[in-house]
């Protein structure tokens, strides 16, 4: 098969929108090819190139043993899985300009988990009415360059207003498709560092962007926002960066005290494998993050910071600091390249200063114990006497990093010889 725009829906509801979608990207030239991820019917006004029979066949089962599955949310769960193993085997083979997914509630999850499994530069859409911003975006975007287009009224039939939404969406595809560029791992002259950050260590990360620019280092920074930090890691897994300053690990926190801001179970435990140099700063690591109208009640009486008129800061405990500190420590310990973790003595965020709402020295000292204790005696700990949003911390850091690194090419020299 040539290389071509996947359009992905389910046609026994969607057939006809698909089928102009498809007609549209032909009459610019582009090649299409259409995967049916309907379940119980058959397509309507439109013949897929790729069958759900065919995607229940490439999962080892029938069209009917998945349409028996028991439940619909089984059999919708089970489709997915499979369309996304059949994207992977096209894109593998080179056949993927880009990917066109629609749908409404379970049409756009199923495609747009399909579409998230592209890389980088690959052209990918979204076309999903639930995609408005009053539902979780997570489940259409993950850590992907994705596309997302709110189709503002339901997909069922063609009119004035969808037609003109999907013209839009055809020419954004062509555009990409003919104008757009792929990722590429950066060139033996371009030397990246991935840095977290989020607004309470903004300052600092502007002073480590330019200490380092000083060495020839250019910095890629990631909203620790809990898609940032795992999208980092995925990038550091493909080549894309010389070495990681993780200064602000607080997904940590979401994921294993709670709040927004969830890393998931594997932040800061992929990265170490890879063994690239990394700085570990517990940057934010003090508060869990919600949404201003959601918090919740057992929360509302611990201090609470009002970052701004979206988000809420609520400060975390002693024991919860040191269950932070553990899980850090381990992460730490399980990398295999050069490793330093460095301290802000100060405070951890803007409101954790000796007069701010986080002020809590006694929790912040149990951490760096239990941090300290608990990290293999090969790893170096520095303790700074400053703030982790100080001009001069960020220098600290960035100094230490590019020691870290020379270090790294002199003993990397020395085994070459």
């Amino acid at each position: 098969m040539k290389p071509s725009v996947l359009i992905i829906a389910t046609l026994d509801t969607k057939g006809p929108e698909a089928a102009y979608i498809r007609d549209g990207l032909n009459r610019l030239g582009i090649p299409t090819t259409v995967i049916d991820t309907g379940i119980l019917g058959e397509p309507l006004g439109i013949v897929p190139d790729i069958s759900h029979a065919d995607l229940a066949e490439f999962g080892g089962i029938t069209l009917q043993e998945l349409q028996n599955s028991g439940t619909r949310g089984r059999a919708v769960e089970r489709m997915r899985g499979f369309v996304i193993g059949k994207v992977k085997e096209l894109h593998a083979r080179g056949e993927v300009l880009g990917a066109i997914g629609m749908g409404g509630a379970e049409g756009s999850v199923m495609s747009a988990g399909a579409l998230m499994q592209l890389p980088i530069g690959v052209p990918k859409i979204v076309l999903s009415p639930i995609a408005s911003g009053r539902h979780e975006f997570g489940p259409l975007v993950g850590t992907s360059d994705m596309l997302v287009m709110h189709t503002v009224i339901d997909i069922l039939g063609l009119n004035n207003i969808s037609e003109t939404i999907y013209d839009n969406a055809v020419a954004a595809m062509a555009g990409m498709v003919q104008h757009g560029h792929l990722l590429t791992k950066p060139g033996p002259d371009k030397k990246y560092v991935a840095v977290t950050m989020l607004g309470n260590t903004t300052t600092s990360t502007m002073a480590i962007q330019d200490e380092l620019a000083k060495f020839g280092y250019e910095v890629i920074t990631f909203h620790a926002n809990g898609v940032g930090g795992p999208a980092m890691e995925e990038l550091a897994e493909a080549g894309q960066f010389v070495g990681i300053i993780d200064l602000t690990p607080s997904e940590v926190v979401g994921n294993l005290i709670g709040g927004i801001h969830n890393g998931g179970p594997n932040r800061m435990k992929r990265v170490g494998k890879l063994g690239i140099p990394q700085i570990f700063v517990p940057g934010c690591v003090d508060f869990m993050v919600f949404h201003t109208t959601s918090i919740p009640d057992e929360y509302k009486s611990r201090p609470i910071y009002d970052h701004n008129p979206e988000f809420a800061l609520i400060r975390i405990t002693e024991s919860e600091m040191q269950q932070v500190a553990n899980y850090l420590a381990d992460a730490a310990n399980q990398a295999t390249g050069p490793i330093e973790v460095i301290i802000p003595a100060e405070g951890f965020s803007i409101p954790n200063t000796l007069d701010g709402v986080f002020w809590n020295r006694a929790a912040d000292a149990a951490f760096e114990q239990t941090l300290i204790g608990s990290l293999d005696k090969s790893i170096w700990v520095e303790k700074l006497p400053l703030h982790v949003n100080s001009r001069e911390f960020g220098v600290a850091v960035a100094d230490r990093f590019v020691s870290l690194l020379s270090t790294e090419s002199s003993l990397q020299a020395k085994i070459e010889r």
